[in-house]
């Protein structure tokens, strides 16, 4: 499992959410307006970054590791705490930690790869790529599982009701074709497909089985081959056990009142399409770079990614309990922040807590990349971000 949509990861961190239009022109204007706000040259000494994160300096805790890129660069790169209890390796610049939803960033672009290539289309359904897929598959568009708008049933939900009662150390590991199977067995979604958003990991696990499907390669091939290499991520892989080892791995934590214990897998950790990669600051400033650079697709070919969907008259989508959805892209949540445009995401699974701020105008990228569950790295984004942001 790759959770990446909690209240902390949009609500709290999308100050500007409630004063957007209600149309999608209406977010266009806006991000038009914002583009004067870059912000100017601020000094930022190491210390203020530094001092944000103290409470992770111990060289006997799990801990975390921190880049600060502006303007192409990485002005800050930081590593706090160790990466294993066991050998007390420290984090740094190299390890690598399990992404969990950070994850869906690259799952869309392999999409949005196979749809440039001719091999995919947005408004393809899924049973056009599944067509044992059950009858309600026809009314789901690729469009719609990648921007959270499928109704697809979670499938943590449905492992939930199948262990009832069973401790999660004793559930099988589902994997990505499990999911695929769990929703065959599904008569329908949660609502009626482009009518409300909710966040989907059964959504990207089943496109990391769309990507296979077309590709004709394994998922964790195709990232490597199609996105990692070609970018010069060399540490960077879709996680299997068994079939290939994370170097320099950085393992989940959880602290009780008896102390650290490794949280760093659970029945839903084998995943890969909404969590399995494993990245490093080192790899993820080349990420970043090629987004910047548009070195794997154009900025027109980027567009859909970075338009949120919105309800047939144009105003803002609901989620189901009936709150304002937040701007959600193909893997980026796009709620600006402090008046600046902004395309970031949260990610949490067992014994992690990342996040990722990229704010285009103002050429700032943020990524916070921990290995201890009680982080708030969304937040410590933010504060790292509020320090170049002169006051106005």
């Amino acid at each position: 499992m790759a959770c990446g949509w909690t209240r902390r990861s949009c609500g709290a961190t999308g100050q500007g959410m409630t004063c957007l239009g209600t149309s999608i022109s209406g977010f266009v204007c806006l991000m038009a307006l914002l583009s004067w706000s870059s912000a100017t040259s601020v000094q930022v000494s190491t210390a203020a970054i530094d001092g944000l994160f103290s409470k992770f300096v111990s060289t006997h805790d799990p801990g975390c590791a921190v880049v600060v890129i502006k303007d192409g660069q990485p002005v800050f790169r930081k590593g706090y705490g160790v990466a294993d209890l066991r050998t007390l390796q420290k984090n740094g610049p190299e390890t690598n930690f399990r992404l969990a939803s950070l994850t869906k960033q690259f799952t869309a672009m392999a999409v949005m790869l196979l749809v440039h290539d001719g091999k995919l289309h947005y408004e393809d359904r899924l049973t056009d790529v599944f067509p044992g897929f059950p009858a309600y598959g026809k009314t789901i568009t690729i469009r719609q599982i990648l921007n959270h708008t499928s109704g697809l049933v979670d499938y943590e939900d449905i492992m939930a009701k199948e262990y009832a009662g069973i401790a999660d150390d004793k559930i099988p590991q589902i994997r990505d074709a499990g999911v695929l199977d769990l929703l065959k067995h599904e008569t329908g979604t949660k609502f009626a497909p482009g009518t409300r958003w909710a966040y989907s990991n059964s959504g990207y696990v089943v496109l990391a089985m769309v990507v296979e499907k077309r590709s004709g390669m394994e998922f964790g091939d195709f990232l490597r081959e199609r996105i990692f290499t070609p970018l010069g991520m060399t540490g960077t892989i879709a996680y299997e056990k068994g079939n290939n080892e994370v170097a320099h791995r950085a393992y989940g934590n959880t602290k009780t009142a008896d102390g650290w214990h490794e949280t760093d897998q659970s029945s839903t950790s084998a995943t890969l399409g909404d969590g399995g990669v494993y990245t490093s600051l080192d790899d993820f400033e080349k990420w970043d770079r090629a987004l910047a650079n548009h070195a794997l697709l154009t900025a027109k070919g980027m567009e859909p990614a970075l338009t949120p969907p919105v309800g047939t008259n144009g105003a803002r989508l609901l989620q189901p309990d009936g709150s304002i959805a937040p701007l959600y892209g193909f893997g980026w949540f796009l709620d600006p922040y402090r008046g600046h445009r902004r395309y970031s995401h949260y990610g949490e699974t067992v014994g992690f807590r990342n996040a990722i701020q990229r704010f285009p105008d103002d050429h700032l990228t943020v990524i916070v990349l921990s290995n201890r569950a009680e982080v708030d790295a969304p937040a410590l984004a933010e504060s790292v971000a509020a320090l170049y942001f002169p006051k106005r």
